[in-house]
């Protein structure tokens, strides 16, 4: 290959695109290694390429493949192109396999020839199988051959794509093909005798289908998104859709070619963008984009394989959405140049940055600014301010600060609005515009409020009830209305003020204490309210805070309280010290001593100075009986004037080992107990754990014997009163209307009709035939339990000669009448004389009886 990059080729590379071939740096081209080529022709491409410039070349080459043979007696030093076998026409029947006759008679194999691919259609409607090709060995007017085919579509998946006649060698496709699915196969044909015995080498077969137009483009994306700034010259680029074709590319099947379909809106030309046919690449081709009039475009574009070609190719469409971008081509401009408003004022002094809702709607309407630009502003006056817009064709609000009807009641203003970025050039407009605003303050109630807040005073603690601290009066300001402030407490944790709610003078209510639970850093805290009487009312607050001095109102306490020391001098000491709960200088040093009285104080213990804040206790005699001991010691302060106080320490006295330190015993008896005190209470111990024990043995021996323990007398003979409570029998006959035969034997029974007419004896044992009870099996089986228990309950429940009979016992039938008198009117007669000795031959069941009645003249 030649070639020639105008500089002389240094430096320029060659490469192909097949790793069989390579190119030298003087363009020869030669094989990398030994080749077989499959097909008459091969075609490469060639890429030229300058490292230095990046530039790339490329170039196609076509090679013709020619069969090359050997002769015997010489040496292959070369292969010879053989003319005739220059270019090998496909036809119905293949010889792979030939047989070449040699100059002195001899047959000697030929080189296998190459077969050429066998082109298929895809798509083919058939009828199927079809019928490729025939390939044979002309060995087979010999011996039987049979022919076989192996690869990819014969013998593996897709699998009986391709079938062979083993007989004759007729090679058949089975079924339609798709280029999109597998675009080419290589199979291998065999040729054996009968015996399965290899007659000829394989030889390598390659199918490649044939593309058809079946597939449409699809495009990437159904909806493209694209932008382009308005005012944009024509030819500017805006977006590339792209559609792609799964048929082969390199063929006018999968070439795809693009066209405008439509555009909406047609505004203001119907043609406002073209696209590259080829490319896909959209771009303005006529001049005229104005967002302010057409925000966005939206493009259908079609996408046509067979090269654009609408009478054959497959089409599809795709919609392409182009948004047309703002830029700072219109200067801002208020539509109204003077605006007079009124404006109510709810702010209140010292709280600016409060919106003014009226303001902001007033400039809504008239403050105009461009689409994308942020606007400055310039302020004739302080009092007023504008926030900047947030985004396209959004309004600029006004914000008023500490507006104060009693200082102005109208403003004049001048605002000016602009662009902070420049005009789009070519622009020749003002890029600023100014308007006058008359804005009239409304007058409204506002809260009073306190001049001094937080007002903070000082005091010393402990004032009596009543003192006036202060004056916490609050202001109105209003002052063109007459309004009366009230004032009281919000906020007083400890309740220790009062406010006269007229002129806000402070008093005490209690005495103030700063070590109280309410003071923080000395300071109480409290928070009062005043109010005016306007309509609607207004409030505020103000914070009071009183700083309060310490004064020695609280006397020393003496620390610790417990401690202990041994029963010998020398050995140890205890530290004391005190505590206070007033602060400097009304605290330490601490003076510390020990009282005259009682005498024996001052005897037995001693005092040390350390420091101002610390003494120490020791013993001043040599030795101490060990014991519990109250030293009392007096604590003074150093205020003015001082404070003391006398404090009881309980000091345990033991004896120590050698590390100074109680022993066990020693405790002991420092806690005032002997070795007699202690032998006498573990005794009480061992006999109260002795009663217990003997009280649930006692327990637990009654219970057994109540539950064992027979009657010693016959409950019949027992004397004792009893109270027994029988049933209610009612009224007697006469009372009770009862149907007595409905509680007999049924009149059914044949033993029952053969008696008498009347009342009869029920309780005695029906006459009757009694049911046959199931007998059970000498071997009941396990099973047959249940069975047998249920005949048996039928039965039962069945026999009327089965206990227990009738309940209703009648002994005998007294009539309807009776001549009797009443037993209820009966009583004791004193008349005459009755002798009861009688009774005491009864038994002892009579006794009582027999005392109440018998031994009269006794009693």
């Amino acid at each position: 290959v030649k070639f020639n990059n105008c500089a002389g080729n240094k430096g320029v590379r060659y490469e192909t695109n097949s790793l069989d071939f390579k190119v030298r740096a003087d363009g020869t081209m030669y094989a990398a290694h030994h080749v077989q080529m499959p097909s008459k022709q091969l075609i490469l491409m060639v890429t030229a390429w300058d490292p230095q410039i990046l530039g790339r070349w490329e170039a196609i080459v076509r090679f013709l493949v020619t069969e090359k043979s050997q002769h015997s007696g010489h040496k292959p030093k070369g292969r010879k192109t053989v003319p005739g076998e220059l270019v090998q026409q496909q036809s119905d029947t293949l010889l792979p396999w030939r047989q070449h006759q040699s100059a002195n008679g001899l047959r000697r194999q030929k080189r296998d020839w190459v077969i050429p691919p066998i082109n298929v259609p895809e798509n083919s409607r058939g009828p199927f199988p079809q019928q490729l090709v025939r390939i044979r060995s002309d060995k087979d007017k010999e011996i039987h051959i049979r022919y076989s085919i192996t690869g990819v579509g014969a013998d593996q998946p897709p699998m009986e794509v391709f079938s062979i006649d083993p007989v004759s060698g007729r090679m058949y496709v089975t079924r339609p093909m798709d280029r999109e699915e597998r675009a080419s196969y290589h199979l291998r044909a065999h040729a054996v005798d009968m015996n399965g015995n290899k007659v000829e080498n394989p030889i390598d077969l390659y199918i490649y289908v044939i593309d058809m137009n079946d597939n449409r483009p699809e495009f990437i994306n159904q909806v493209y998104n694209g932008s382009v700034d308005e005012g944009s010259k024509p030819g500017t680029y805006v977006m590339t859709v792209t559609a792609n074709d799964a048929d082969d590319s390199t063929t006018a099947n999968g070439m795809v070619r693009y066209r405008i379909v439509t555009q909406t809106p047609q505004s203001p030309s119907q043609n406002m963008f073209t696209i590259n046919s080829e490319t896909g690449d959209i771009v303005t081709v006529a001049a005229g984009l104005d967002r302010e009039k057409v925000q966005q475009y939206i493009v259908i574009v079609q996408a046509t394989d067979m090269e654009g070609n609408l009478n054959y190719g497959l089409s599809n469409t795709a919609t392409a959405i182009i948004t047309v971008t703002d830029v700072n081509d219109n200067p801002p401009e208020f539509t109204t140049s003077t605006v007079t408003t009124g404006k109510r004022s709810p702010l209140r002094a010292g709280f600016p940055g409060c919106t003014s809702p009226r303001v902001r709607s007033l400039l809504q309407q008239k403050a105009v600014g461009d689409g994308t630009s942020h606007a400055t502003r310039a302020l004739a006056h302080s009092h007023f301010d504008f926030s900047q817009p947030r985004g396209p064709r959004q309004k600029m609000r006004h914000f008023a600060a500490a507006v104060d009807y009693e200082m102005n009641r109208a403003f004049m203003l001048t605002v000016m609005v602009s662009n902070q970025a420049p005009l789009a050039s070519g622009i020749q407009m003002s890029f600023q515009s100014t308007a006058g605003v008359t804005i009239s303050v409304t007058d409204v109630n506002e809260a009073p409020y306190f001049p001094t807040n937080h007002k903070l005073i000082r005091l010393e603690e402990g004032v009596p009830t009543g003192t006036v601290l202060t004056t916490f009066s609050a202001v109105d300001p209003d002052r063109f209305m007459q309004q009366a402030v009230r004032y009281s407490k919000l906020s007083d944790p400890a309740n220790w003020l009062n406010i006269n709610a007229t002129n806000g003078q402070i008093t005490t209510a209690a005495v103030l204490d700063r070590e109280s639970d309410y003071i923080k850093n000395n300071v109480y805290e409290a928070t009062f309210l005043a109010a005016d009487n306007g309509i609607p009312p207004a409030s505020g607050t103000g914070t009071l805070q009183i700083y309060l001095i310490d004064i020695n109102d609280n006397a020393p306490e003496l620390l610790p309280k417990e401690a202990q020391i041994c029963e010998k001098p020398n050995l140890n000491v205890i530290n004391i010290t005190a505590a206070d709960a007033d602060i400097d200088p009304n605290v330490g040093p601490f003076v510390f001593e020990l009282p005259s009285v009682p005498s024996a104080v001052r005897k037995n213990w001693t005092i040390t100075r350390l420091n101002g804040d610390y003494a120490q206790l020791s013993l001043r005699i040599m030795y101490l009986e060990a014991g519990v001991y109250d030293v009392p010691i007096v604590v003074t302060d150093s205020g003015n004037p001082p404070l003391y106080n006398t404090s009881v320490i309980k000091v345990k006295v033991c004896p120590c080992d050698e590390n100074g330190d109680c022993t066990t015993i020693g405790a002991v008896a420092a806690a005032g107990l002997g070795t007699g005190a202690i032998i006498a209470i573990l005794i009480c111990i061992i006999i109260l754990l002795t009663m217990v024990l003997l009280f649930v043995v006692w327990m637990k021996r009654r219970e057994k014997e109540r539950h064992t323990k027979q009657l010693l007398i016959d409950p019949e003979d027992d004397v004792r009163d009893n109270i027994l409570k029988y049933d209610e029998e009612g009224g007697g006959e006469e009372d009770q209307d009862y149907d007595l035969s409905q509680l007999q034997q049924p009149e059914t029974m044949d033993h029952v009709l053969n008696k008498t007419p009347g009342v009869r004896r029920v309780d005695e044992r029906p006459i009757g035939a009694e049911p046959q009870y199931p007998v059970r099996p000498v071997i009941p089986h396990p099973g047959d339990i249940g069975d047998f228990i249920n005949e048996g309950l039928r039965a039962a429940d069945n026999d009327p000669t089965a206990p227990p009979y009738d309940s209703l016992l009648v002994f005998d039938y007294e009539g309807s009448g009776s001549t009797a008198g009443s037993v209820s009117s009966l009583n004791s007669s004193s008349s005459g004389d009755q002798d009861y000795d009688y009774l005491n031959d009864w038994g002892p069941r009579f006794k009582k009886l027999a005392d109440m009645y018998g031994g009269g003249e006794e009693d």
